[in-house]
């Protein structure tokens, strides 16, 4: 058996929110839906050449009680995809900053609380 891909599934209790907050702060696409728009229970977003799934869950634990996830996107610019995530709306948790294996990185939460990753890989620097 060989793994062809693979692909985060963020459960959110504001699906629509969340497709917005990720179109501003890292320029997603949507991809694919299943629903009509504000009433989607999935959304598929391509964000360069990967993709991210955000799926409906009335249920979802609320941001405040942990966190459920940790998401690593590797970006060119880890300052610019850093000042694109806090205009959006994001909140901070490290500022960017460079790391003694050779990665610089930033630490951000979405709107619905998921800790994400930003950074740059080592021989891209």
């Amino acid at each position: 058996m060989a793994v062809r891909s693979l692909f985060p599934i963020l459960l959110s209790r504001d699906l629509p929110g969340l497709v917005r907050f990720y179109r501003a702060a890292l320029g997603a696409e949507v991809g694919y839906h299943f629903g009509d728009g504000e009433d989607d229970d999935y959304v598929s977003l391509q964000i360069g050449e990967v993709s991210l799934g955000i799926g409906r869950d009335p249920g979802a634990l609320p941001p405040s009680v942990g966190d459920r996830i940790a998401l690593w996107i590797y970006v060119d610019d880890v300052d610019e995809a850093f000042a694109a995530w806090t205009e959006a709306g994001g909140r901070i948790e490290q500022a960017p900053a460079d790391m003694p294996w050779g990665e610089r990185i930033a630490q951000v939460r979405d709107p619905d609380g998921n800790l994400v990753n930003l950074g740059a890989e080592a021989a891209a620097l």
